[in-house]
């Protein structure tokens, strides 16, 4: 039994003649009667007799007629989503980003895939790096934007653009020249993603730099979004570590000061993804309208890679 045989059946009982099927179904008479001869012979059962003017549906013709339909309604609805989703007319796009995405101008992809494609339906992910990384990894995400180190067994790893981390306190005397890893340890700190703690990417590099100085961090207080921690320092209870992008936005607090690291540390954002997987089409797009942004919206000094094979 095929799906051409089933359609030809639909056709003649709709239409009550072999000559009208063929018409519809863009066949030759002969055709449409040697798809239904075929079916009744394998099962060695009549599916019509003929009437008067029109043929009619036997009793074994009734009971194939709605299993017939539901099989030729499934495999339209199948041709119709994968082909939604190759043509970017539907389906799912589905794509992770890093907690603080919108301090990357990344609160546009939305607004802009959406107005693109509007019929494919959009799922955003906001997690740590850390969870995207493992998202991906498992095959729950097609793809993601990270901050690296991440660890990237199985992940084919493309860094993007790069934002400068740096050291704020609400007392400028701590941020009157650069700062080293222990002018960092030497004050008590207030740290973000209190989630993952250390292996947090960001926080990550700091620990990392202590380890080689020697000197270990006063954490504190630990909380889990860096607007929250940026309260706390504006108090002057503690200072924290921030990224550039979060320090040149509308939201940072009046009356905090900053410096860079006397060896400069940066945040490295990069798209990731299964080093086996081929993206759909609606999550390469996305992908792609997500890396235009941030390239476009960086100094191209800070421009890790233009180019991105998707």
């Amino acid at each position: 039994m095929t799906l051409n045989q089933l359609r030809a059946f639909l056709a003649v009982h709709r239409l009550g003649s072999f000559s009208a099927a063929a018409v519809e179904l863009g066949m030759t008479q002969p055709s449409i009667s040697e798809l239904v001869r075929r079916l009744e012979e394998e099962y060695r059962l009549k599916l019509f007799v003929r009437g008067s003017r029109r043929l009619g549906t036997t009793p074994a013709g009734q009971n194939l007629l709605p299993l017939a339909e539901q099989a030729v309604q499934a495999a339209d609805q199948a041709h119709r989503t994968l082909r939604s989703v190759s043509s970017l007319t539907g389906g799912v796009a589905i794509f992770g980003l890093l907690r603080n995405a919108n301090y990357y101008f990344l609160s546009q992809l939305v607004e802009t895939f959406h107005v693109r494609h509007p019929d494919v339906r959009l799922r955003i992910v906001g997690l740590n790096s850390v969870e995207v990384a493992d998202a991906v990894s498992s095959g729950d995400l097609e793809a993601g934007l990270v901050v690296l180190p991440i660890d990237n067994e199985g992940l084919h790893v493309t860094p993007l653009i790069r934002s400068e981390v740096l050291f704020a306190s609400a007392n400028p005397a701590r941020v009157a020249h650069p700062v080293t890893i222990k002018d960092v340890a030497a004050n008590p700190l207030v740290l973000y993603d209190a989630h993952y703690g250390w292996r947090d990417p960001t926080r990550r590099q700091l620990w990392e730099r202590g380890q080689l100085a020697g000197v270990e961090f006063d954490v504190s207080v630990e909380v889990e979004h860096v607007e929250s921690a940026l309260g706390v320092v504006a108090l002057g209870s503690a200072d924290t570590i921030v990224s550039k992008a979060i320090v040149q936005s509308d939201t940072f607090p009046n009356g905090l000061f900053t410096a860079r690291f006397a060896e400069p540390l940066f945040d490295t954002i990069a798209l990731v993804r299964r080093n086996d997987a081929v993206l759909s089409p609606a999550t390469r797009e996305i992908a792609r309208v997500a890396r235009s942004i941030l390239l476009e919206h960086t100094d191209p000094a800070d421009r890790v890679s233009d180019l991105v094979e998707l």
